[in-house]
């Protein structure tokens, strides 16, 4: 069972208060754009075993959206954080550097 802390009212809970929304930091690709870029957004996601950036939602508390980096081969949560920035913030990247010696940040 995942435990998650929303950054945005601070609650902390079980996975089942949360509702996951599918791999975060996505380019996305709207009307004008090429049939292939859109079909790839649409349809084209990262599994990997390891390190994932997802986003979850406080469906049973404030509702917003955020992120959170944890591994989906262990369940550890390296941390959460708002939906609004682009990139995972340094201190969340360096816990997961220090957890996972080696680890790269995916392109």
């Amino acid at each position: 069972m995942l435990i998650l802390t929303c950054p945005c009212c601070g609650v902390t809970g079980e996975e089942t208060e949360f509702h996951p929304g599918g791999e975060a930091h996505l380019k996305r690709f709207g009307p004008g754009s090429e049939d292939g870029e859109f079909t790839a957004y649409l349809f084209d996601r990262k599994n990997p075993k390891g390190v994932h950036f997802e986003r979850w939602r406080h469906a049973f508390g404030c509702g917003k959206w955020f992120h959170a980096a944890r591994c989906t081969a262990t369940l550890e949560v390296f941390g959460t954080y708002p939906a609004q920035v682009s990139a995972p913030p340094e201190e969340i990247v360096a816990r997961i550097r220090v957890r996972r010696p080696g680890w790269e940040m995916p392109a």
